[in-house]
């Protein structure tokens, strides 16, 4: 588990933290995701921090590859952009997507 602490500074007074930032494993969070929820009475900020959890997984996932030259290719043979490409791939199935 790595974290780390972002905070600003102020006057003589040293660092206020404004928020954690830590990575875990999935059966940490999992663990983590269970403590907060067996709390009798979670606090407005325990809430936060279990919502922010499920949310902060999906940051996790790999990043998506597209065949941009093959998009670009049927972008300039259609008239349309690539963006319209990519949601015409995305909306056929995948059988239909891999032929050329």
């Amino acid at each position: 588990m790595a974290a780390g602490l972002a905070g600003r500074s102020a006057k003589g007074k040293g660092v206020w933290p404004d928020m954690w930032c830590v990575k875990l494993s999935d059966s940490q969070r999992d663990a983590l995701r269970e403590l907060i929820k067996a709390q009798p009475k979670a606090s407005a900020e325990l809430v936060a921090a279990l919502e922010a959890m499920d949310l902060a997984r999906w940051d996790d996932l790999p990043d998506a590859s597209l065949p941009w030259e093959r998009v670009s290719e049927l972008a300039c043979a259609q008239g349309i952009g690539e963006a319209d490409v990519v949601w015409d791939l995305t909306a056929q199935p995948a059988a239909m997507r891999s032929q050329p």
